[in-house]
């Protein structure tokens, strides 16, 4: 029911103040107070005396009364999902689009099903940009290095959100860059982390954020590297780096110039038969920060760190698993999990020694899929194993190992460059372009999922297939 009277104004105390919104929301639903009754102000706009008269609410202590048995407001999951997004938009309407959406659901319980509704199209839409300047903050943010005034390292870096993004990536950041002492200034506000704190602080200016870092030098020169000429697509690349961020992003002066080149520099490249790669690091430790810095695929941009290779430098062996899984990723070495501790069992019981091989991933970080506070494995994909091959491949050459063993079928890919019937070609040495030869066999989680009769056979058949690689060392 609607009730009649002033229109009544709601203050919020920040512009992504999604928890006052909806506590009062849900009051003025049970109060039957209708959407064009209400309006909702936001932090800095001024009210003057156009609505004089009005009830004010700040912080809702001026909210209508609400019967003690009033009915909760019917809300979907859909709705809930868009509004968390919607509510971060720069959209001034956001907060009565919201309401008016919320209102229409007590008598249109399915109404976020219908594609074709004008504020459900709206809504989404609002959603979409702030997922999509979500994902560029996290893309895009660069630090550059600072010496605070006891002399500590310090890492600060500029970006200018188009949204209220900021304390929404605030998680993202502390998991990413934890061990770092940084701030991120916007002139929205800004985030400081001190290794154990989070704290907010006020809206900041370009020139409060450091200048070039002598660092960016290398990366300026590790990104024309594997800046592939062949692959250029000008439209695609400026839709997923627009050029509004082009001026705070190192790299970013490059491109004009390589842009400009690209179509000489692939002529050259088709005359030397395609032979033009980027250079590979030369040590264990170069690839390990170049790996850590990587955003070439989807899961280096997740907030997951990088795990690198762990055991000799120049070891004879190196097995490949397919990812780190949760408990690696959280505590950046390799095989530590549960299928760690099955591959560790039985190369024991094969005879395999895992202290002289190097132990490394065909995928360098954590793909997952978020359920509550549980992080679930997910497979990556073919086009994230043959992106992320570049690095194996570089690894494989540091280290030079002669036997090298694939555990599964995203593994085997990664060394092969193909598709594989982990099943069809498992048992048997296969000769490498290197020289050294490849060993497939199951991946030990595969193990994990099974019952406990046929996990039993196939553990004999793992156990085995380490056996024969035990061998072959010791020939």
């Amino acid at each position: 029911m609607n009730v009649s009277g002033p229109a009544r104004t709601v203050f919020l105390a920040a512009q992504d103040d999604f928890g006052l919104w909806r506590d009062a929301a849900r009051g003025l639903i049970q109060a039957g107070i209708a959407p064009d009754h209400v309006i909702w102000r936001l932090p800095g706009e001024h009210v003057g005396d156009l609505f004089a008269g009005s009830s004010v609410s700040e912080a809702g202590d001026a909210l209508p009364q609400v019967a003690v048995d009033a009915p909760s407001p019917r809300v979907s999951r859909a709705f809930l999902d868009h509004a968390a997004r919607a509510v971060l938009h720069a959209d001034p309407g956001r907060f009565d689009l919201l309401y008016r959406l919320l209102w229409r659901l007590q008598s249109a319980p399915r109404l976020m099903e219908d594609r074709a509704d004008p504020d459900v199209r709206r809504i989404d839409g609002l959603a979409r940009a702030v997922g999509r300047d979500i994902h560029k903050m996290r893309a895009f943010v660069r630090f550059r290095e600072v010496a605070d005034a006891q002399g500590s390292n310090h890492y600060v870096a500029w970006f200018e959100p188009a949204h209220h993004i900021l304390k929404a990536n605030a998680a993202f950041f502390v998991r990413r860059f934890t061990t770092m002492r940084w701030s991120i200034l916007t002139p929205l506000g800004a985030l400081h982390w001190d290794g154990e704190t989070l704290r907010e602080g006020p809206p900041a200016q370009r020139a409060d954020a450091p200048g070039a870092d002598p660092a960016e030098d290398l990366w300026r020169t590790y990104y024309a590297a594997i800046f592939n000429p062949a692959r250029l697509k000008v439209g695609a690349m400026v839709k997923e780096m627009p050029r509004r961020y082009w001026k705070n992003l190192p790299e970013a002066a490059l491109i004009p110039e390589l842009v400009a080149t690209a179509q000489a520099r692939e002529a050259a490249m088709v005359a030397l038969g395609g032979n033009d790669a980027p250079p590979a690091p030369e040590t264990l430790a170069d690839l390990e920060a170049a790996v850590g810095a990587c955003r070439r695929c989807a899961i280096g941009c997740n907030g997951t760190r990088a795990v690198a290779g762990e055991g000799p430098d120049r070891a004879r062996v190196m097995i490949v698993g397919e990812q780190p899984g949760d408990c690696e990723e959280r505590d950046g070495r390799p095989f530590i999990g549960p299928a760690g501790q099955v591959l560790r069992s039985c190369a024991d019981a094969a005879g395999l020694d895992l202290a002289s091989v190097r132990l490394t991933n065909a995928v360098r970080h954590f793909r997952f899929v978020a359920r509550g506070k549980v992080r679930l494995h997910q497979n990556p994909s073919a086009r994230e194993i043959d992106t992320c091959r570049w690095w194996l491949d570089a690894e494989r050459r540091i280290v030079a190992p002669r036997l090298v063993l694939a555990l599964g079928a995203s593994a085997a890919r990664a060394v092969l460059g193909r598709t594989v019937a982990v099943q069809k070609e498992r048992g048997v040495f296969l000769p490498l372009d290197d020289g050294a030869d490849l060993l497939i066999t199951a991946h030990p989680s595969y193990l994990l999922r099974l019952g406990d009769k046929a996990r039993a056979e196939e553990e004999r058949r793992f156990t085995a297939d380490l056996a024969m690689l035990a061998r072959r060392i010791a020939g």
